[in-house]
């Protein structure tokens, strides 16, 4: 990860420590504001409540003994004895005060707004409870015109064991409310005069913290970099001391342990580089951490690509159906093949060696994994297989044609006049198949040794050509027709006059062979830069695209049963390839079906270095 030279101020520990103490100044402060609120309001609501139900149980108590006392002709009337007790109990906290009879009726109210309620009957469900159940009721309410909160009391008076009326009282406790908002401003001023101290406490008590700290900070940013050549400066000897005379010392270390470690890598950078293999490790848990160039160019992926990636995924392994653990626990090597990765034709299998890291505990701790592009090998192996396999099987043949043949001989067909000379021809024919497939053998094994020679010699190869097609027509008389398409000015080729005669005798003898009788055979020649290119087209029934490449197979037959009719090994065309590629040129073929086929092949004009040209005319 990269260091970062300056730290934002919200994340310095500076600032982090000064939030602590603020944040534990306040988280104290409001849960002591809190509880304090919340038992002050509980305090001052319940003197409220019991304020109320003592004034209107006096109040009651009041009424009924005006309601009971026996009244002279002198005496005030009742009603006027009860609108001036309740004068006397009206203060700011009373609302209003509603004297009821016993068929609930208002008998009296304090409020003089509202004195069309007297005479009747109320509504009031407290009131009718009270009056029913003859206990004093009480509750708070939201007054719905204002929104006060309000403390509804009601009272019942009796006479005897009857109750004769009740004192409906309610009291407005806003004026509580109002002495608590007036003491939670006081409460956060407080907070505030006390937050204000501790930051500045704070950032004098995070000073002392975080001075050496951050000097501590510097040192690593500079050993980052590689200079440890800075010591960290000491404060003093508490825990904070301490810890940077250890800094100093671990400095030193690792001063030791990077001059170290840089000789390490720097051995392994080399190994790894000059490594012709290509090299993949992992971690414990399976993820690619280095890649080296030659694995690299096998995976065809850029280091960046595949480092963090599961290995399974890097190497394609989960198509196998092989996992991690699997990979980690059993595999010991396989072959992997890459070849859908390149361009058609091209090919690429490459052995996988695994290998796992173990600590020194024991425990695994990581893979290495080891590519070897075996393509060739495996190349050479399977075209081996194949040669082996194509061999028996050309020689099966003729040879099970000849036991059948003298086996019948054996048997007495010998004295037969008519059927001996035709199985001696036949056996003949076969045995001459064989020596012609032996010797097409032993010249590809000589051209694949290296051992056959080249003879160059500088030649017009538009009259040497001529002469060949010229041989051609004597042979073959008025079955085939040569449409030639050469040069009038000669052109002087460097070339080994027996191979290139031999390619071309071979590539004329299948244009005959597959074209119709009667039929145009088309050869022509031309100058290409430093090439010379001959081409030869008939009108056989061609072949397909996609097997076009695969004619200078060794033992490959476009039409097996034809070819080997008319005597062809299947070798001709593969020897043909193997000559003009010593000559430095190229062969390749051009063919649709029913439509013919045309090989090419090109020669240098000019020998080859360290090839020499005899008897240069």
């Amino acid at each position: 990860m990269k260091s970062r030279e300056r730290v934002s101020f919200f994340k310095s520990i500076h600032v982090k420590i000064i939030l602590v103490y603020v944040l534990l100044l306040l988280i104290a402060m409001q849960v002591i504001g809190v509880y304090f609120v919340q038992e002050l309001e509980e305090q001052l609501l319940s003197s409220f409540s019991n304020s109320t139900n003592e004034r209107a149980h006096v109040l009651a108590y009041t009424i009924e003994e005006e309601m009971l006392k026996e009244r002279g002709p002198d005496d005030p009337s009742l009603e006027s004895t009860i609108r001036d007790s309740l004068r006397d109990f009206i203060s700011n906290d009373i609302r209003e005060i509603q004297v009821i009879d016993s068929r609930n009726r208002v008998l009296m109210t304090s409020n003089p707004y509202d004195t069309s309620i007297v005479g009747k009957r109320t509504l009031n469900l407290l009131v009718k409870r009270s009056l029913v159940v003859g206990v004093t009721q009480e509750k708070w309410m939201i007054d719905p015109r204002s929104g006060d909160r309000l403390r509804v009391v009601v009272v019942p008076f009796k006479s005897g064991e009857e109750t004769i009326g009740a004192i409906y009282v309610s009291a407005n406790a806003e004026q509580v409310y109002d002495q608590l908002s007036i003491i939670n401003d006081i409460l956060i001023k407080g907070v505030v005069i006390a937050l204000l101290l501790t930051i500045v406490l704070g950032v004098f008590l995070a000073n002392t913290i975080t001075r050496p700290v951050a000097d501590m900070r510097k040192q690593a940013l500079v050993l980052a970099k590689g200079d440890f050549s800075r010591k960290v400066k000491v404060y003093g000897d508490d825990e904070i001391g301490q810890l940077a005379y250890t800094f100093n010392g671990m400095t030193r270390k690792l001063e030791e342990a990077q001059a170290t470690t840089d000789s390490e890598r720097r051995k392994l950078s080399s190994v790894l580089t000059h490594m012709t293999d290509g090299v993949i490790a992992t971690d414990r848990y399976g993820q690619v951490i280095l890649v080296n160039q030659p694995a690299e160019q096998m995976l065809s992926a850029s280091g960046d690509e595949m480092v963090g990636k599961p290995i399974v995924q890097v190497l394609r392994l989960e198509e196998e159906g092989v996992t991690w653990e699997g990979l980690f626990r059993d595999m010991d090597s396989m072959l992997l093949d890459y070849s859908d990765t390149l361009p058609e034709n091209e090919q690429l299998i490459v052995k996988a060696s695994f290998s796992v890291i173990q600590k020194e505990s024991g425990l695994p701790n990581g893979l290495i994994t080891v590519l070897h592009d075996v393509t060739e090998q495996e190349q050479i192996e399977r075209e081996r297989r194949e040669f082996v396999a194509n061999v028996s099987h050309e020689l099966r043949t003729p040879l099970t044609t000849m036991k059948s043949y003298i086996e019948a001989l054996t048997d007495g067909a010998w004295q037969d006049d008519k059927l001996a000379p035709k199985f001696l021809y036949v056996t003949q024919n076969e045995t001459d198949r064989m020596i012609r497939l032996v010797n097409d053998l032993l010249q590809l094994s000589k051209m694949d040794s290296k051992e056959e020679q080249l003879h160059l010699v500088e030649v017009d190869v538009v009259d040497f050509f001529n002469h060949i097609i010229d041989r051609f027509e004597m042979t073959k008389g008025d079955d085939f027709h040569f449409d030639r398409s050469l040069p009038e000015e000669p052109l002087y080729v460097a070339l080994d006059q027996d191979k290139i005669t031999q390619v071309l005798d071979n590539v004329l003898s299948n244009a005959l062979k597959y074209s119709p009788e009667g039929g145009t055979i088309i050869p022509s020649l031309e100058k290409q830069g430093e090439f010379v290119k001959i081409s030869i087209k008939d009108e056989g029934v061609g072949i397909a695209r996609d097997k076009v490449d695969k004619i200078f197979d060794r033992f490959y037959r476009a039409d097996k049963a034809r070819s080997r009719k008319l005597g062809g090994t299947g070798l001709g065309l593969a020897i043909a390839r193997e000559m003009v590629l010593a000559h430095g040129g190229k062969i390749w073929a051009t063919s649709a079906l029913n439509n013919g086929t045309t090989i090419h092949l090109t020669l240098p004009i000019r020998p080859q270095d360290g090839q020499e040209v005899d008897n240069l005319s």
